[in-house]
This record gives structure tokens, C-alpha cells and sequence, in this order.
């Protein structure tokens, strides 16, 4: 059976500006992507349907008979039974969304639905439907994730040198490295990817992972449950937040309830306000609405789009989103909403020149050994067309 995992156009736009980038199925939602969870359970590769600028990173296979499963719902043994029971031209519907779809490759190509019976969802899933389920629902998401990771596997041997704090589960990867450092399990698990390190002094509460090749710096204190995806280096205090990789907040300052994307940089001393002074709920940008929603949370600081960036001392009111290839500096605090693309601080913006900003990109890429290829290129300059006048 050919899958693909598509996005839902109206999560999609609630999860911006990190849906940018990259289509829900490459969100990290707990320890792996979306779309690492689907292929886990399917046992092959998938494929997208996603924003037409994001084609040529993310393909679309086609073949004569597909399934199509909406990207932002996790998914579980009972979901996909349900899935592979579709008859051609069936959906399986959920109480607010299309959960899956088997079509031909006609419909496909069409996307016409009209003939299309519906089957009703009979299976508890998990879902991203806003932009803060991606840290407010960690502390599940994590523990599925690392019960899935380490099913039947054997942990590398955990040094006498730290201090374990709690009867839970910590499992270590191979070539990870861990001294000196305080874990604690009482609240959940401690997940440390391939190659990565925690360094000496490091203070791990769980629900917690870290990526491979990622490292926690002296002294740091995370607070779980928090995702840190791989190649990342973090430092600092962290609390209950998602960082999806790529990206480094290596010195002092306090980063809780929070998303930062891919190629981002939190300058030294870098804070967030997660709580409001009147403990009322914390409101953000939503770029569907065009408005600032409630969250419905009494705790949310910082929502950050790839590849933006936080000078030293840098300051963010709770409940700031950010977007894509931004440049922050200056004293105080910046508005609650930044577009992408804008350089500057509390003293105000102007755009950030395209053409310097393509340069910072394939220099953070050069320094991760990785091509700032053409594919990459024309999704900047998509993003930089599309939201210029914003």
C-alpha cells in the first residue's frame, strides 16, 4: 500500500510559523516527528501532500491505490487497523477532521471526494490541533514515544559518576555521554540520543529527551516534560518545552513553555516570560485568524519559526511568536507578534534583506556539515515573497 501523509489545511495554519518550513508530518511532537511515529507503526516510508513551495523536499509518490492519513493525529495499532479496513474511495472521519482516505490514483490527482463514503473514527487518538499542544501534551507524548524507542532494546551502561534520583526508566543510546550529572525519574523517563552528551553538574527532571548528537552544558537545569531534537546545544534553564533541533540556547536564561524551530540561536542571557503578572490565560498570534487567541493555558512563553535569531539579553512577553528569519536585538521587550523577516527590537523593524538573510542560512548549514542547496533557498525566498507585506 502506497501512504501519504497530508496536511490539514486548518491545523496547518494554526501551527504556523513553524508549518513554513516544513509540513506537520515533519514536526517533532514528543522525542520523533510525526512522520517517524507513522513509519515506526507502518514498517515502510511515506510520502506528502503538502504546500506546493514545499514540493520539491517534500515529494509526493503516487501510485493506484493510496492511503492518505492526516499527518497531525499520532498514531496507535487501533487507528491503523481502522485505516487499513478502508474500502477504495472510504474515509474514516473523526468527530472535527479527516483522520485517512483510500483513493485511486484518479481521485488522487483530482482530489475529488463527492463519491467518497464515510466511516466513523472508533479508536482514542492524540492530536495536534493547536500550536501549544506541541509542549502542553510533552508529558504524554514523550513517555509513548520512548516505550516505542526502547521496546525490547537494552540501554548503554548508565556511569557511577550520577546521581539517579527515582525508580524510572533512563535509557542512553550508543556513543552518548553522561557524567556527573543529577537524573531524575520520578515524574517520567530520560531518553539521551545517539551521540549526545549531558555535561557535569547538568540537573534532568523527566519527562525528557535529548536528540542525537546534542548536548546539555554544565550546570543547566531542565525542568521536564522537554523534547531538545538532535544537533542542538542547550544550556541554561529550560522547562517543559520543545525544541526541534538544529538550534542552540547554550548560555544562562530561562526558556519555559516554549517551541523553537530549527536554525535558531538564543543569545546569552536570553529570557522568557511564560506567566502573566495577573495569572489570567495567555493569548497569541494566530496567523489562520489573523487575530491573538486564547490558549486556554495559564502558562505559554515563546513560539520562534526557523532560523531566527535573539541577541544577549534578549527579552520575550509571554505568549511571543516569532517567525521565520527573524533578527532580534536591542533592549526591552519586542511586540508579541514579529513577522518573518523583520529586523530589529522594541525600537522597531525593517525588513531584513533577503539576500543577507540567505547568507546567515547557508552559514549556520556549513557549520553543521550539511548544503544550503537551491530547494532550501527558493522556500526562504517563497516565505520572504508571500509574507512581505505582513
Amino acid at each position: 500500500m502506497n501512504y501519504i501523509l497530508f496536511d490539514d489545511q486548518k491545523v496547518r495554519e494554526d501551527l504556523l510559523p513553524l508549518t513554513f518550513t516544513r509540513p506537520i508530518a515533519d514536526i517533532r511532537f514528543g522525542i520523533r516527528t510525526m512522520r517517524e511515529k507513522w513509519e515506526k507503526l507502518l514498517g515502510q516510508r511515506t510520502s506528502t501532500l503538502t504546500e506546493k513551495y514545499l514540493n520539491k523536499k517534500f515529494p509526493i509518490v503516487k501510485a493506484e491505490d493510496n492511503i492518505l492519513i492526516n499527518s497531525s493525529i499520532c498514531p496507535s495499532e487501533e487507528l491503523l487497523n481502522q485505516i487499513n479496513n478502508l474500502k477504495a474511495n472510504q474515509a474514516l472521519v473523526g468527530k472535527t477532521k479527516v483522520v485517512a482516505m483510500r483513493l485511486s490514483l484518479d481521485n488522487l490527482e483530482s482530489m475529488e471526494t463527492s463519491d467518497t463514503s464515510e466511516i466513523i473514527l472508533d479508536a482514542d487518538t492524540i492530536c495536534i490541533n493547536n500550536v501549544w499542544d506541541l509542549f502542553s501534551k510533552l508529558d504524554t507524548t514523550i513517555v509513548k514515544d520512548y516505550n516505542c524507542i526502547t521496546e525490547g532494546r537494552k540501554s548503554q551502561a548508565i556511569s557511577k559518576t550520577n546521581h539517579i534520583i527515582g525508580n524510572g526508566e533512563i535509557f542512553i543510546e550508543e556513543g552518548a555521554k553522561v557524567e556527573y550529572a543529577y537524573l531524575n525519574t520520578n515524574d517520567g523517563p530520560i531518553y539521551i540520543g545517539k551521540n549526545a552528551e549531558i555535561m557535569e553538574g547538568a540537573v534532568i527532571r523527566g519527562p525528557f529527551s535529548l536528540g542525537d548528537n546534542s548536548t546539555i552544558r554544565p550546570l543547566a537545569r531542565i525542568n521536564g516534560p522537554t523534547s531538545i531534537g538532535p544537533h542542538s546545544k542547550v544550556g541554561g534553564e529550560v522547562s517543559n518545552s520543545l525544541i526541534m533541533g538544529y538550534s542552540n540556547k547554550v548560555h544562562d536564561g530561562f526558556l519555559g513553555n516554549s517551541i523553537i524551530g530549527e536554525w535558531c540561536n538564543l543569545g546569552a542571557d536570553t529570557n522568557t516570560s511564560n506567566l502573566k503578572n495577573t495569572y489570567d490565560d495567555v493569548r497569541i498570534w494566530n496567523y489562520r485568524q489573523e487575530t491573538f487567541v486564547n490558549t486556554g493555558l495559564q502558562f505559554c512563553g515563546l513560539i520562534m519559526g526557523d532560523h531566527s535569531k535573539a541577541a544577549i539579553n534578549s527579552m520575550f512577553n509571554t505568549g511571543t511568536v516569532v517567525g521565520v528569519s527573524v533578527n532580534l536585538f536591542g533592549g526591552n521587550f519586542p511586540r508579541q507578534f514579529v513577522s518573518s523577516f523583520n529586523w530589529g527590537g522594541f525600537n522597531g523593524f525593517r525588513k531584513y534583506n533577503l539576500k543577507k538573510a540567505l547568507q546567515v542560512a547557508e552559514k549556520v548549514y556549513t557549520r553543521r556539515n550539511l548544503e544550503f542547496d537551491q530547494i532550501e533557498k527558493d522556500i526562504l525566498i517563497e516565505i520572504y515573497e508571500s509574507t512581505i507585506s505582513i
